[in-house]
């Protein structure tokens, strides 16, 4: 029979024709919890991925919801650019009490000789990628969720293409917190300077990007929206060991600057 499970942290395991072997899990020094990527939970796993647990979808779902409670706004509809940010916008939807709505739909014709956009579809870029539900949000005001910023320029076009459109406002809500900083552990984050949050722009960043409003999810929020059903799992199972109680360890150095492990150089 086959058995699934999550390599650990740290463990490194062999598997052969007869068996699979734990050949050793690297501990942390002293002791310190585990520093499990939080933006595989954000943007790069799959939804329906199970990490520590519990599915993505769920997590990025909790994400939206927390977001909600942080950063509400007279809004008609929610929606998302399709379609990475679909669970967190779900999760906002249900905790404002307002109607998920789609407003794009993906073209699935891009790159095909026989459609040719016009030069305003073609200015825009987004719009070969996108098509537009207008009647769905014509003269309505519309939050958009999106998973991450990090450059700042892909939202731009979507917003201006919405606007064009009829939507009457454009309010950004993000799922996750803004990256400010490297990651040194393997994934690839743009330099410092190409990251929208250490730019000037971002101090007024609803105006750069043409939004009405724009707010990021906290870092205690996605910790926390990531954190919630491990701890609760953890309190319930009485196998739990007291020295494992509330040792969760995430790394979100990408956004605090507080690296898990000690830069040599």
């Amino acid at each position: 029979s086959r058995y699934y499970r999550e390599v650990l942290p740290g463990e490194i395991v062999k598997i052969s024709r007869h068996d699979v072997q734990t050949l050793d899990v690297v501990q942390r020094l002293e002791g310190d919890p585990s520093a499990f990527c939080i933006f595989e939970y954000v943007y790069f796993a799959r939804p329906d991925s199970i990490f520590e647990g519990q599915m993505v979808y769920s997590v990025r779902r909790r994400c939206g919801q927390q977001l909600a409670i942080e950063a509400p706004v007279e809004a008609d509809l929610v929606s998302t650019v399709p379609e990475s940010a679909t669970p967190a916008a779900l999760g906002y939807a249900q905790k404002c009490g307002l109607p998920y709505v789609e407003v794009l739909c993906k073209n699935r014709y891009v790159g095909r000789t026989f459609i040719q956009p016009n030069m305003r579809l073609r200015q825009l870029g987004v719009a070969k990628k996108f098509g537009v539900l207008s009647d769905n949000f014509k003269g309505k005001r519309v939050v958009i969720i999106d998973d991450s910023i990090v450059r700042g320029n892909t939202i731009s076009p979507i917003i201006k293409l919405l606007r064009e459109s009829g939507a009457k406002e454009v309010h950004i809500r993000v799922a996750s917190p803004p990256i400010r900083f490297p990651c040194y552990m393997g994934i690839n984050i743009p330099t410092k300077e190409e990251l929208i949050a250490n730019r000037p722009e971002f101090h007024d960043l609803a105006n750069y990007i043409g939004a009405d409003s724009v707010v990021y999810l906290s870092v205690e929020g996605l910790v926390s929206s990531v954190q919630e059903s491990i701890k609760a799992r953890q309190e319930n199972n009485p196998k739990t060991h007291k020295s494992l109680m509330g040792k969760l360890g995430h790394c979100t150095a990408c956004l605090t600057g507080d690296y898990p492990v000690e830069l040599e150089w």
